[in-house]
C-alpha cells in the first residue's frame, strides 16, 4: 500500500475533485462517515452516549462536523467544540457548520484560556472523543488553546478516534514537537500518511484504519517508485511458491559466515533464521576453532571450519576457501558475531568486491566497512545491508542524533548513493532500495529489542533470497515476517522477556499465517474500512 506526504494526498484530492469532478463536499462527507462506523465499533450502539467532537478550522474540523451530525442522527449526544470562531469557518468546512446550525445545534468555540473549564466539564460525561482538530497540514507545536484542548483530552482517559492524524503529528515526519493526541483510532482517509507510520508520530495513532473515501483507485496507485507500507497481502504475493516436485536443493543454498571467539550465539542464530525461512539448505562458516561447538549446537545446519586468527576470528587468509563454497551456494550472509579484529576487517574488504552472490551485510560486516563504505558500490550483484542507527551513524560518518531524526531521508540516501537496498532496523523499519523506492514495516514491538533479534532477520532475509526473491523484496518480506514472529512471541510470552530464540521459534508460523492467511493478529493496520 503507498504511503504519501500531506502534499501528496492534498494533491490527490485536488486531482479528484478538479479532473475527476468529485466534490469536495462528497470527499469530505465519505470522510466523516469513515469516521463514525469506526465511532460505532468503539461505542456500539451509539444512541444515548455522549460524544466529543473537537473541530478545527480547517477542512479537518468540516471532517468532523459531518462525524457529528451523522452521531446526532443516530441518537448520541453530540457536542460540538470549535478551535475557531465560527466566522473563521471557510468552504466545505463552512457548508457543514452552517448544516449543523440548521439543525438547531450549538456549537461551542474554545478561543480562550477560560474556555477550557468547559472543555474539562464536556470531556467529564462523554463516552468518546473525536479529534478533528489538525490535519495533515500541521507542522510544529500545537499553540493555545488548542494545547491545553489536546492535555485535557489526553488526561480525560476516554476513548479517542482521531480524524485523519492525530492532533500534534507532522503529517510528513512522524515528529510530535509539543502537545499530541495519544488516539485510540485514526481513520486516515485514501493512504496512510507518512507520519502515521514513522515514529513517535505511529505511537499516538493507536489502531490503524484506512478509509475509502471514493478518490478513483489507479490515482492512489501512483506511480513508481514510490514509499509504500508492507502489507500481508503483498509478502503473501512475493512469497516464492514451493511447486509438489521440490527438493532441498531447489529450495536455495545459503552460506553464513560468521561467528568469532564468544559470540557463536550471533552465528547459530543467523544460520536457524536462514532455514527457518525456508532456504534448503543453510551452511555455517566459522573458525575452525569453533566449529565442533556450532556442530553440536545446530542438527539441521552444515558447518565449516575457516581459518582462524589466534584471537579466535575469521582470518584473511579465509578468502579464497570462502569463493569455493560460495562456488555451491546461492547467497552469502555475512557479518553477525564476526568481530572487528583487523585481518577479519581486512577479510570482508578483499571479500565483498570478489562474491558474485547476491548477499547480506550485517554487523560487524557493516563495521568492516566504517571509512570504506564505498566498497558497496563495488559490488557486482544485489546486495542488502542491515544496519540499525548505531551502524548507520558509523556507516556515513554522522551523528546518531541526525539518523535518528532523519530515518527516511538517511535510508533512502544511503540506498541510492552505496547502490544497494538498505535496511534501517528500529521501530518501523524502512528498506530503502535504490531505484527510489522506499517500503515501511508496520510489524515488530519493544521485545524484539533483544541481542540476536537482528541475526535471525539477516537470516531470514538471506533464506528468501535463496528462494529466488529480489533483493528489496526479501528484505521487505524478511522485516515484515521477523516482526509478525515477534509480535506473535509477545502476544504468547510477554515482551519484557523476549528473545532472539522465541522470534526464531515462530518464523514458520508467521509464514504460515501469511500464505494461509489464517487467525489474523491484532494488529495495528485495517485495511481497506468499509
Amino acid at each position: 500500500m503507498r504511503v504519501v506526504t500531506g502534499g501528496q494526498m492534498r494533491e490527490l484530492d485536488r486531482t479528484a475533485m478538479e479532473d475527476y469532478g468529485i466534490p469536495g463536499l462528497v470527499l469530505m462527507e465519505n470522510a466523516g462517515l469513515a469516521v463514525v462506523r469506526v465511532v460505532q465499533q468503539v461505542l456500539g450502539e451509539v444512541a444515548g452516549k455522549r460524544v466529543a467532537v473537537f473541530a478545527g478550522k480547517g477542512n479537518n474540523g468540516g471532517d468532523g462536523l459531518v462525524v457529528a451530525r451523522h452521531l446526532f442522527n443516530a441518537g448520541a449526544e453530540v457536542k460540538v467544540l470549535l478551535l475557531a470562531k465560527p466566522e473563521e469557518i471557510s468552504g466545505d468546512a463552512a457548508v457543514n457548520l452552517a448544516i449543523w446550525k440548521k439543525m438547531g445545534q450549538p456549537v461551542y468555540p474554545v478561543v480562550r484560556g477560560e474556555d477550557l473549564n468547559a472543555v474539562r466539564l464536556f470531556l467529564v460525561g462523554a463516552h468518546a472523543v473525536v479529534d478533528a482538530i489538525f490535519g495533515t497540514g500541521f507542522k510544529g507545536a500545537a499553540r493555545e488553546p488548542a494545547a491545553g484542548v489536546i492535555e485535557a483530552i489526553n488526561a480525560s482517559g476516554r476513548p479517542v478516534v482521531a480524524v485523519d492524524i492525530p492532533s500534534g503529528v507532522e503529517a510528513d515526519t512522524g515528529q510530535v514537537h509539543g502537545p499530541c493526541v495519544r488516539a485510540t483510532h485514526t481513520v486516515t482517509f485514501a493512504l496512510p500518511k507518512l507520519g502515521l507510520v514513522q515514529e513517535p508520530g505511529r505511537s499516538h495513532v493507536g489502531e490503524l484504519h484506512v478509509a475509502d473515501i471514493s478518490i478513483p483507485s489507479f490515482l492512489l496507485e501512483g506511480g513508481t517508485p514510490g514509499r509504500y507500507l508492507i502489507t500481508e497481502k503483498m509478502v503473501r504475493e512475493w512469497l516464492p511458491p514451493r511447486p509438489a516436485w521440490a527438493h532441498k536443493g531447489s529450495c536455495g543454498r545459503v552460506l553464513v559466515v560468521a561467528g568469532s571467539r564468544g559470540m557463536t550465539g550471533a552465528a547459530c542464530l543467523a544460520a536457524l533464521g536462514a532455514a527457518r525461512a525456508g532456504a534448503g539448505l543453510v551452511t555455517l562458516a566459522v573458525p575452525a576453532e569453533l566449529q565442533d561447538v556450532v556442530a553440536v549446537k545446530l542438527t539441521e545446519i552444515m558447518t565449516v571450519g575457516l581459518p582462524g586468527t589466534r584471537e579466535g576470528t575469521v582470518a584473511r587468509s579465509a578468502r579464497s576457501e570462502i569463493l569455493d563454497l560460495l562456488e555451491r551456494a546461492d547467497v552469502l550472509a555475512i557479518g553477525p558475531g564476526l568481530s572487528r579484529h583487523l585481518e577479519t576487517v581486512a577479510l570482508v574488504r578483499e571479500l565483498l568486491p570478489a562474491i558474485r552472490v547476491p548477499c547480506v551485510i550485517d554487523a560487524d560486516g557493516l563495521n568492516a566497512l566504517a571509512g570504506d563504505v564505498q566498497l558497496l558500490s563495488r559490488i557486482s550483484v544485489p546486495a542488502v545491508v542491515t544496519p540499525h542507527e548505531g551502524e548507520m551513524a558509523r556507516l556515513l560518518g554522522r551523528p546518531l542524533e541526525e539518523v535518528s531524526s532523519r530515518r527516511l531521508a538517511v535510508a533512502e540516501e544511503a540506498a541510492a548513493a552505496w547502490g544497494v537496498v538498505a535496511l534501517l532496523k528500529g521501530a518501523a523499519t524502512l528498506v530503502a532500495c535504490p531505484d527510489g523506492s522506499t517500503y515501511i514495516n508496520p510489524t515488530g514491538n519493544p521485545g524484539m529489542a533483544t541481542g540476536g533479534s537482528g541475526d535471525v532477520l539477516t537470516g531470514v532475509i538471506a533464506g528468501l533470497l535463496a528462494q529466488g526473491m529480489s533483493a528489496p523484496r526479501a528484505a521487505a518480506a524478511g522485516a515484515y515476517l521477523h516482526g509478525l514472529a515477534g509480535d506473535m512471541a509477545a502476544r504468547e510470552k510477554g515482551m519484557r522477556g523476549l528473545l532472539a530464540g522465541d522470534i526464531l521459534e515462530l518464523l514458520p508460523s508467521a509464514i504460515a499465517q501469511v500464505e494461509c492467511n489464517v487467525t489474523r493478529l491484532n494488529n495495528c493496520l485495517k485495511i481497506p474500512l468499509s
